[in-house]
């Protein structure tokens, strides 16, 4: 004997769509976020990488009368997504697409932001080891009127060290070589090289500090493939500093001769990366803000900066 379930032979309340507003008004933004989805992406020059992210996704409602949107048709077309498609910047296009279509008669725009690490595979600046580096990515879609606009962001560490305080170092080496040499007229080139290897010969050293250069790029309509790992080479590229994973004292000299020639204050390193950004004509804008987590100071020291185009991004605190 079977035994049926009442509540399957009628249908269930939707007050969403059977109830009414008691306030006449649109919403700008009614979704979801902080929703866990694995998720496989592909990257222009790196294999498809699996990624843990953190999902937001979120539709207008320009229907005044309407009391709420379904946010299970937005949760269900994600977890389809994430286990039939790879995320590619042309996919992603497609999907926001489907979910707007999902609230065709409410909606006229939707967005999805995507937040995760994205793990390259880095080799040390001098030894034959290499290691594994994270990057913090985000990736923002943006769908109305037919248009869709895509935004790449990361996040990458390297080492600043202060051309302020590299120079007063200088000044008071020499003059402790000054007074160790001072009325010699038979100085040797060897006692000379020992003075500059005994820790005399770091009698100061300049302060230097870990930090962060996050950058913005909006993609052109083109774009195939997410270019994580090309911005980050970017990047990394014009500011000659970052940060090391497997590191052998030869690969730690290395860095410290990086950084003895790349000195720089948060304005150089923002100038570095602007000048380079804009080489890229792929980027149509971008947005950057520059940190040094100072070790002098117990506050830190910040640059921000844009493309400067007409409409562009504007020159906020964050992004």
């Amino acid at each position: 004997m079977s035994v049926t379930n009442p509540a399957a032979n009628k249908a269930l309340p939707d007050v969403a769509l059977t109830s009414r507003s008691s306030h006449n008004t649109t919403l700008d933004w009614v979704g979801m976020s902080g929703i866990a989805l694995p998720l496989v992406i592909k990257d222009v020059n790196e294999p498809e990488q699996r990624i843990d992210a953190k999902v937001q996704t979120y539709v207008n409602l320009n229907n005044p009368q309407v009391k709420g949107i379904h946010m299970s048709r937005l949760y269900l077309l994600l977890m389809k997504y994430a286990e039939n498609e790879t995320v590619t910047a042309a996919g992603l296009r497609e999907f926001l697409s489907h979910l707007l279509d999902s609230h065709h008669d409410i909606s006229d725009r939707t967005t999805l932001n995507l937040d995760f690490d994205y793990l390259i595979k880095k080799s040390a600046l001098k030894s034959q080891f290499a290691g594994w580096k994270d990057y913090p990515v985000n990736i923002n879609g943006f769908l109305e009127n037919e248009k869709v606009v895509l935004e790449l962001s990361v996040k990458v560490p390297y080492s600043s060290t202060c051309p302020c305080s590299a120079a007063l170092a200088r000044q008071l080496i020499q003059e402790q070589f000054t007074q160790d040499f001072e009325g010699r007229k038979d100085i040797d080139v060897n006692e000379v090289e020992a003075w500059l290897r005994s820790e005399k010969g770091t009698f100061a050293t300049p302060h230097s500090q870990r930090s962060t250069a996050h950058v913005v790029v909006r993609l052109d309509e083109s774009a195939q493939d997410f270019p994580i790992s090309e911005l980050i080479d970017i990047i990394e590229d014009a500011l000659q500093t970052p940060v090391q994973t497997a590191v052998k004292r030869e690969d730690e000299q290395e860095f410290a001769r990086l950084n003895g020639h790349n000195l720089m204050f948060c304005e150089d390193a923002a100038r570095r990366v602007k000048n380079a950004l804009n080489q890229n004509s792929e980027y149509l804008d971008f947005w950057l803000r520059i940190e040094h987590f100072e070790s002098l100071h117990a506050h830190d020291a910040v640059s921000i900066t844009t493309k400067g185009i007409e409409g562009g991004f504007q020159p906020h605190l964050h992004r």
